[in-house]
């Protein structure tokens, strides 16, 4: 390669999926929690819509909805968007415009279409995980979700947050494997291209994985040979009711692995890392898998969500999970049929041309994946084609990362005065990203650059209390309205 030229393999270079589905370049926009559905969870609606179009005027290889619930009594957040339970002309039209969305006008873009589906388990939240307040939601075992070396008040506030959950019952099981078949259905019948099962995190099929969440005997334990069922389940079960060019991926965790809890042995690390690529290659072997997205973090440890964590160790780590992932991948005997291997996506830290043309370049991963970067620059295959290692910006960040130190002086004291509570922690990051979203489907470019730069000194109460203390105003007109109009017929 020559001074200043494009590597020939390098991001917009196009690729196969094992299904048969080509993905124009390696740019995918992955599954970012958007908050912008009703309170207790629903349907996509206008404001989804204007979000995903922002980013249909690039072309993206892939572009995934945030996590969309497979069970309205386990949300996470609140606001999530939820399958319908029942699929009508009328439940799967909110889902049909959130499609033409992603694909932009005239299906003209290129971009593969995801959806990801999720059940969040024991992690669905008191109040607001559309259960009644202290409901227990379901998980593999009855292990509530603690503060891993998080403090006195941190430990008070998971144990108000998160009620232990009811031991899932066979029948439990049956019902979320269904659940998650139903969701395939909606997404084939709206006619997306593909679903991604969200296997990470910490959320209900990431349980059934690690033992620290799953203390079974029976067949759905997370013993070695067993820890995969569930999801060997609900792929089998999805397989079986979707065409054979339908995209399946499947979203896991190699924080959840790669890092050992503190004060454990290195050999142990590297036993759980071991178990990990033991996972993905039972993943490759089953040959219904066309990617595995690399990521990481949970509720009890989210380091990796926070916004102070930094992010060269991020991407070192999960990087050299991915890398390991390829290797395993490829050293797999040649019966089973190198064609029907999945391919490897690698989300987390990509901040310069320079590191996706490296990462491709030393087979860290086959697809490189965006979520805050994205927010930030949804023309980010824009600004990264042509560049070059002779260009200006090739090691230059793509956009400025918010600061979210940059509070008001009291509002400043009075953060750096309370304890450093984990969860909370990483929702200041989260919260930030959620406003950013919810700014990009309200404005049209003309008024969302002129609030970039107030937007990047939000701080972190600031993100906090814009993501919470939101009114549709739009709604809320509505509702103002409708109350005047009554008034007057009564009145009259």
């Amino acid at each position: 390669m020559g001074q200043g030229e494009i590597p020939d393999d390098g991001v917009f270079s196009p690729i196969s999926l094992p299904c048969g589905r080509t993905v124009q370049n390696r740019l995918v926009k992955v599954a970012m929690y958007e908050h912008l559905a009703d309170f207790h969870g629903g349907p996509p609606n206008d404001l989804h819509c204007q979000l995903y179009a922002k980013w249909a005027q690039y072309k993206w290889g892939m572009v995934f909805t945030g996590n969309v619930q497979v069970s309205s009594t386990h949300l996470t957040l609140g606001r999530d968007l939820v399958s319908p339970r029942v699929i009508s002309k009328e439940t799967l039209r909110p889902f049909e415009k959130l499609l033409e969305s992603i694909r932009g006008p005239s299906n003209t873009n290129g971009t593969l279409a995801i959806m990801q589906l999720s059940h969040s388990g024991r992690q669905s939240a008191n109040i607001i995980g559309g259960r009644l307040p202290f409901q227990r939601p379901l998980g593999p075992s009855s292990i509530r979700v603690k503060a891993r070396n998080g403090g006195f008040l941190s430990d008070l506030i998971h144990g108000f947050a998160f009620q232990t959950p009811y031991e899932m019952s066979t029948a439990d099981i049956d019902d979320v494997v269904e659940a998650f078949v139903r969701g395939a259905k909606v997404a084939l019948e709206v006619g997306f291209d593909g679903i991604e099962l969200h296997a990470a995190h910490g959320y209900l099929i990431a349980q059934f994985i690690s033992p620290k969440s799953n203390t079974r005997s029976d067949e759905y334990s997370s013993r070695p040979g067993a820890a995969l069922h569930l999801l060997h389940r609900i792929i089998i079960a999805i397989r079986e009711v979707v065409p054979p060019g339908f995209v399946l991926g499947v979203k896991i965790n190699a924080a959840d692995y790669a890092e050992s809890d503190e004060g454990a042995s290195s050999n142990a690390a590297s036993e759980q890392e071991t178990r990990a690529l033991n996972h993905v290659s039972t993943i490759a072997s089953w040959g219904f898998v066309d990617f595995v997205e690399i990521s990481g973090g949970d509720y009890e440890k989210p380091d990796f969500m926070t916004a102070e964590h930094p992010k060269s160790l991020r991407q070192a780590l999960f990087a050299r999970f991915s890398e390991k992932a390829v290797k395993t991948l490829e050293a797999l005997p040649m019966d089973a049929s190198s064609s029907l291997l999945p391919l490897i996506l690698l989300t987390g830290g990509f901040r310069t041309s320079e590191l996706l043309y490296t990462a491709l370049s030393s087979k860290h991963a086959h697809l490189l994946g965006f979520g805050r970067a994205a927010v930030i620059s949804p023309d980010l295959p824009e600004l990264v084609r042509g560049v070059g290692p002779s260009h200006s910006s090739w090691s230059q960040p793509f956009r400025p990362e918010p600061d979210l130190s940059t509070d008001f002086y009291w509002p400043r004291w009075f953060w750096s005065r309370m304890p450093r509570i984990p969860l909370v922690g990483a929702g200041v990051g989260t919260a930030w990203y959620v406003v950013r979203m919810r700014q990009l489907a309200a404005l049209d470019s003309k008024r969302l650059h002129l609030v970039s730069e107030r937007s990047h000194d939000m701080g972190s109460l600031g993100a906090l209390l814009w993501m919470w203390v939101w009114v549709d105003w739009r709604g809320a007109a509505l509702l103002l309205s409708s109350l005047i109009l009554i008034t007057g017929l009564v009145t009259t």
